[in-house]
């Protein structure tokens, strides 16, 4: 592993989300993809903080589309998860799957 800090959960939907859209990968299509595979509710701004916070760390990058007239004139912003991105993501797969690892009887013990 790494020495780089794994990602919390909210990164990591983020980036999973990123990483299934490709090429169609803004923030309203990366908060429904979430939205959609979670039951989860999302606060716009939060997924636009994370995904700042996501560049900052190096772990996307982002580039402007032409400004359409259905956006008053605005582009969206396109995201797409770099090599470290990438590395992030595997390691902090790796590390859930090591803290899983032997837990299967104990989370389907039933409830008392």
């Amino acid at each position: 592993m790494s020495e780089r800090p794994f990602l919390g959960e909210f990164e990591l939907l983020i980036m999973l989300a990123v990483l299934r859209l490709e090429e169609n990968a803004y923030a309203v299509t990366i908060r429904r993809d979430v939205e959609a595979r979670t039951g989860r509710k999302l606060a716009r701004g939060a997924v636009y903080v994370t995904l700042d916070r996501l560049a900052r760390k190096g772990y996307l990058t982002s580039s402007m589309a032409d400004p359409t007239p259905e956006r008053g004139g605005r582009g969206k912003r396109y995201y797409a998860v770099t090599a470290a991105g990438r590395h992030s993501v595997r390691d902090t797969r790796s590390a859930l799957s090591q803290m899983w690892s032997g837990l299967d009887a104990a989370i389907d013990e039933p409830d008392n």
